[in-house]
C-alpha cells in the first residue's frame, strides 16, 4: 500500500506539471474550432514538450501504482493534482492574478471531497476483464460526450466565454482520462505475462488511440481558456468516471448503506461547492477581463494611477 501511495503522489505531481506546461504552450496558440493539427503546432514549443514528457511520466507512475494498489486507493491520490497545480500558480502567479486563500480552500475542498467520496464508495471485488459489449457501450458513451463538448467548444460560434469553453472541454477531457484509466486497468492485468501477452492484447492499442485523442482534447481545453477553468474537470471527472467504469465494466461493488450514501452525497456536495467557488475566482474571471474582479489587479498603470487618485479624493471627502 505504501508503494502505491508514493507512486500515486509522484504521478499527481507529474500530471500537474503537464497541465501547467501545456497551458503555457497553448496560451498563445490560436484555434479556429477543433483543430486536428494543433498538436503539431504545439510540438514546436519546448515547454509543451516538457508537459508531454511529464504526462507520459505520470502515466507510467499511474500504471505502476495500479499494480500495487486498488483503483479506489490510487484515483483519490491523483486528485491531489489540483493542489499541485495551484501550488505552481502560487509560485509563478497566474498571469496578472495571484492565488488567493479562497482559491486554495476551493481547490483543497475539491481534492478532499473527491478523495472522501471514493474512499467511502470503496469499489471492491470485480473481474479482471470486461466483456467486449460493455467496452463497446462505454466507448460509444464516452465518444458521444466528447463530440458534444467539441461541438460546444468549437471557436466562438457557441457564444460562450473562453472560461466556459475551457471548462466544458476540461470536463470532457476528465471523462476521457477516466476511460483511459479503465483501459490501463485492463492492460495492467497482462503486465506479469510478458511482452508477447501485452502486445497481443487489444487494450494496448486502444490505449494508444484513446490516449492520443484525450491528449488532443486536453490541448484544446488548455488553449481555450485559463487553466483554473479546465483543471477542475481534469481533476474531478477523471476519478469519478473511472470509478463508474470500474462498477459498470469490471463489476466492482460500492458501498450503498444509508450512512455510506449520506457521506458520499456530502462529499460530492463539498466537491461541487468548491467548484462553484473556484468558478467565481479571479483566476478565471480575470483572464476573461471580468470587471467584477478588483480593477487595480488588471488595470494598466495609467488606470491604476487614476484609481488611486479617486480613492484619495474619496478619503478626503470622508475626512
Amino acid at each position: 500500500m505504501g508503494t502505491a501511495i508514493l507512486l500515486g503522489v509522484l504521478a499527481s505531481i507529474c500530471t500537474a506539471t503537464a497541465s501547467v506546461c501545456q497551458r503555457i504552450g497553448a496560451r498563445n496558440t490560436e484555434t479556429a474550432g477543433f483543430d486536428a493539427w494543433l498538436l503539431l503546432r504545439l510540438a514546436r514549443q519546448p515547454v509543451w514538450l516538457l508537459g508531454v514528457a511529464s504526462m507520459i511520466g505520470g502515466f507510467v507512475l499511474q500504471l505502476s501504482a495500479l499494480r500495487y494498489g486498488a483503483l479506489a486507493l490510487v484515483q483519490p491520490i491523483l486528485a491531489l493534482e489540483m493542489l499541485f497545480v495551484f501550488g505552481y500558480l502560487a509560485v509563478a502567479g497566474a498571469g496578472r492574478v495571484k492565488v488567493r486563500r479562497r482559491d486554495w480552500l476551493a481547490a483543497a475542498a475539491m481534492s478532499v471531497g473527491i478523495g472522501v467520496f471514493l474512499r467511502l464508495a470503496s469499489p471492491s471485488g470485480g473481474r479482471l476483464h470486461a466483456p467486449g459489449s460493455a467496452w463497446l457501450l462505454a466507448g460509444l458513451v464516452t465518444s458521444g460526450v466528447v463530440l458534444a463538448a467539441v461541438a460546444f467548444g468549437s471557436g466562438n460560434r457557441s457564444g460562450a466565454s473562453p472560461s466556459r469553453r475551457a471548462a466544458v472541454l476540461g470536463a470532457a477531457t476528465g471523462i476521457s482520462w477516466g476511460f483511459v484509466a479503465a483501459v490501463i486497468k485492463e492492460l495492467s492485468s497482462h503486465l506479469g505475462e510478458g511482452l508477447g501477452a501485452i502486445f497481443s492484447s487489444w487494450s494496448v492499442y486502444v490505449l494508444l488511440a484513446a490516449g492520443a485523442a484525450a491528449m488532443l482534447l486536453a490541448s484544446h481545453a488548455l488553449a481555450a481558456g485559463p487553466l483554473a477553468a479546465s483543471q477542475p474537470g481534469f481533476t474531478i471527472l477523471d476519478p469519478l468516471s473511472a470509478g463508474l467504469l470500474g462498477v459498470c465494466l469490471f463489476g466492482e461493488h460500492i458501498r450503498t448503506g444509508v450512512f455510506d450514501l449520506a457521506g458520499e452525497a456530502l462529499a460530492l456536495a463539498v466537491v461541487f461547492a468548491g467548484a462553484s467557488a473556484l468558478s467565481h475566482s479571479c483566476l478565471i474571471l480575470g483572464e476573461d477581463g471580468n470587471p467584477s474582479c478588483r480593477p487595480d489587479e488588471f488595470a494598466a498603470p495609467a488606470q491604476r494611477k487614476q484609481l488611486g487618485a479617486a480613492e484619495d479624493e474619496s478619503t478626503r471627502r470622508l475626512a
